[in-house]
């Protein structure tokens, strides 16, 4: 049983979400204290988007901008990304708007936290009828995660419209749970999670949104193969995050699939930078892999990496290429003593990474 048809089409995936301009105060700065915010752009979906796009996954998103400098802000960050902008939608009435979040990073004991202002953005009033066509015969997955259908009761009625005709079209869709308690209730999150589920293929969902949300219970083995059970999703993904501090992670995670969990050793003390992102940069590196091979495990690795680093670098966006993943991936489940610096030999250059342990070259030019 194949994971994702080896189609050969225009995208390997295309997410549909929101885009958000994201403020965020220097130094670990109070919101309250701070007069000035580093801006950048980002959205669950995008997120997802461009960290495959960066591993080598053709990405396009579908997402609605505001017609103004600061939609265009956005549209050169989704190019940044690696990640097509052929199925951009502008918003030129005047209410346009592009949504905004503070996010105010912790510092042992202050926790992290977010402030929304994204009411009535612009992707909030979009039809349905503004999607491409195109996209549905051109596209091997389609990503979406829950938060685009919590934003308000338009968007829910095209994300469910539109994993419809994209599984009709042939194409495998994926789905992050994604629960937001700020965003809606968990009786309306699975009221209308419960109407996309029977059409998914892979699906991402954290054990404390299966056992509160959807009320699961049983073992988390049990939880995971229930949703293959009922509602024929071909993989089913756990992640697992221990936050010892602010700035110290753990992290694992585990898949199901066809009857088997796989799953592999923590990684541990992650050296936390930015954390926001950090699950999509799993689902990112996931997906990757089910585009690329049959290997669930492969999805494990790729994920989990992807994940562990996003926590090192800042901002929504990952921005790890498939080399540096993969040097992580063999760093992590080598044994003995490691390098602590990596570097590249390019002519008579070098490009150097840390790693563990001390690694010198001599140029031959």
């Amino acid at each position: 049983m194949s994971i994702i048809p080896m189609k050969e089409k225009k995208f390997d995936m295309v997410g549909f979400g929101e885009v958000m301009l994201r403020l965020s105060p220097g130094n670990k700065e109070k919101i309250s204290r701070s007069e000035s915010f580093e801006k950048q752009a980002g959205g669950s979906e995008l997120n997802v988007a461009s960290g495959a796009a960066f591993l080598g996954v053709r990405s396009a998103i579908i997402t609605r901008l505001p017609d103004n400098k600061v939609g265009r802000f956005a549209k050169y960050k989704i190019r940044y990304g690696n990640v097509s902008d052929d199925y951009l939608i502008y918003d030129t009435s005047k209410n346009a708007r592009l949504g905004i979040y503070y996010y105010e990073a912790g510092a042992y004991p202050r926790k992290s936290s977010v402030v929304y202002d994204r009411a009535n953005s612009s992707i909030c009033t979009m039809s349905a009828d503004e999607i491409n066509p195109k996209v549905f015969d051109n596209t091997r997955l389609f990503h979406v995660s829950g938060i685009t259908m919590a934003l308000n009761e338009n968007l829910k009625d095209i994300v469910i419209d539109t994993v419809k005709k994209f599984k009709a079209a042939g194409a495998a869709v994926s789905f992050d749970v994604n629960y937001r308690a700020k965003l809606w209730s968990e009786e309306e999150a699975k009221a209308a999670i419960l109407q996309v589920l029977p059409y998914v293929d892979i699906l991402f969902v954290s054990e404390e949104t299966s056992r509160r949300m959807m009320q699961k219970t049983g073992t988390l083995e049990d939880i995971m193969k229930s949703y293959s059970d009922e509602y024929g999703c071909k993989v089913v993904a756990t992640t697992r995050r221990e936050v010892i501090s602010p700035k110290k992670h753990n992290f694992s995670s585990m898949i199901y699939y066809d009857g088997k969990f796989y799953e592999e050793p923590a990684y541990e003390n992650i050296e936390v930078i930015d954390r926001i992102g950090s699950g999509d940069a799993y689902v990112a590196g996931a997906l990757y892999a089910l585009l690329t091979t049959d290997d669930p495990m492969e999805a494990v690795r790729y994920g989990n990496a992807m994940s562990a680093v996003k926590c090192t670098t800042n901002g929504d966006m990952p921005a790890a290429s498939l080399e540096e993943i993969q040097s992580v991936i063999k760093s992590h489940t080598a044994e003995g003593p490691q390098e602590e610096m990596s570097s590249e030999y390019r002519g008579c250059f070098y490009v150097i990474r840390y790693k563990k342990g001390v690694h010198t070259h001599t140029p031959d030019c």
